[in-house]
């Protein structure tokens, strides 16, 4: 199965399926030197684990994370990291009456039509399951991010259509700490009030997710095929329950006149404003990368809903198990991460094209 690496230097491979033993995955292209331990890992892993909140699932997973290779005495060799997330709280039988139909809004008719075979047991490698690894992938790019003094951040804007009020970048800075990962403590009781009406009515919810890149040098970033807002939009787009992203104004932009969504320069690499998000011709300016990424309900109801089994004959399912209600707030850290992996990848690059010597002799035109 492909499509299981992301990136080009800081490169991650996941493996693992929801009802699996483990999930897990490696990490190659970490330079040596970036302190770097479980316990880091672990901190991002308990923003995602099952288990928590009005909105989460009752599955129980401590999703306790052990590095396997590429750090010796707390900090990274340069080899490849290895990282292992047992699962412990698989109930599989749930699953059964699904195994000969297909349920609304998941990926088990695009499986079957790829593969010929998919695991049914809570939808196998397409569970929102295997973004643990993608977590904990994250959590080291963002340890390389770190000691270069770049951070990325990410809050909750809006749950099943309601924003939260207005916000300050220091109501932000506290986001991770509140339910929901709310930018402000004003938006955690609406948003509880709302979680609980249509959980009561067998329903699900989405959301929009905010995200910043803070600290990002000038320059990051390859002209037309790999602009790095292109690159961020694959990340996110990637992650199952996303259904779009925007940088900057985003589609806003497509209102504005060119007066009101250029941001002017300023002396010593300033701007006056930041409509742009950060990005300019796929290159990142020096500003904040702003992100808004858009998030669909839950595909799993409490609610009776029509299909067709896989021999095309009408039939109906009910969805047992134990699922979220909205895949916000487990999802933000899991957005966090893959911003962060995109990140790396390109500061990688960066340097090493600055690194490059010019052959003598080599007549690039």
């Amino acid at each position: 199965m492909s499509g299981n690496t992301f990136g080009r230097l800081f490169r991650l491979t996941t493996y693992g399926e929801s009802h699996g033993p483990a999930l897990g995955g490696v990490v190659d292209g970490c330079p040596a030197g970036i302190a770097l331990s479980e316990e880091l890992l672990q901190k991002e892993l308990d923003r995602r684990r099952p288990g928590g909140g009005t909105a989460g699932t009752t599955r129980k997973e401590p999703d306790a994370v052990r590095l396997l290779s590429g750090v010796f005495e707390g900090a990274t060799t340069g080899t490849p990291i290895g990282f292992q997330i047992e699962n412990t709280n698989q109930r599989s039988g749930d699953y059964g009456p699904l195994a000969a139909a297909w349920r609304p809004g998941h990926a088990d008719m695009t499986y079957d039509a790829k593969y010929g075979v998919r695991d049914f047991r809570g939808g196998g490698r397409s569970s929102a399951r295997e973004t643990a690894a993608r977590v904990a992938g994250g959590a080291i790019a963002r340890a390389l991010l770190a000691a270069q003094g770049i951070s990325v951040r990410s809050c909750t804007l809006e749950i099943g259509g309601m924003p939260a009020p207005a916000f300050t970048p220091e109501d932000m800075a506290g986001a991770a700490s509140r339910p929901y990962c709310a930018p402000c403590e004003a938006a955690v009781e609406p948003w509880e009030a709302l979680v609980r009406t249509v959980r009561g009515e067998g329903d699900t919810l989405g959301g929009i997710v905010r995200g910043e890149v803070l600290g990002v040098p000038a320059g990051l970033g390859e002209p037309c095929f790999d602009k790095l807002d292109a690159r961020l939009a694959y990340a996110l787009m990637g992650v199952g329950a996303v259904k779009a992203v925007e940088v900057g104004e985003g589609f806003a932009a497509a209102r504005l006149t060119g007066s009101q969504n250029n941001d002017p320069m300023l002396p010593g690499g300033r701007f006056a404003s930041n409509h742009a998000g950060g990005i300019l011709g796929g290159i990142s300016s020096g500003q904040d990368i702003v992100l808004r990424v858009g998030v669909k309900p839950i595909a799993s109801i409490a609610q009776e809903q029509q299909t067709i089994d896989v021999h095309d004959q009408p039939a109906s399912v009910l969805i047992g198990g134990r699922h979220d209600l909205a895949a916000i707030p487990r999802i933000v850290p899991v957005l966090t991460a893959m911003t962060a992996l995109v990140l790396a990848d390109a500061l990688l690059l960066q340097e090493r094209m600055a690194v490059l010597p010019v052959p003598d002799g080599v007549d690039w035109f």
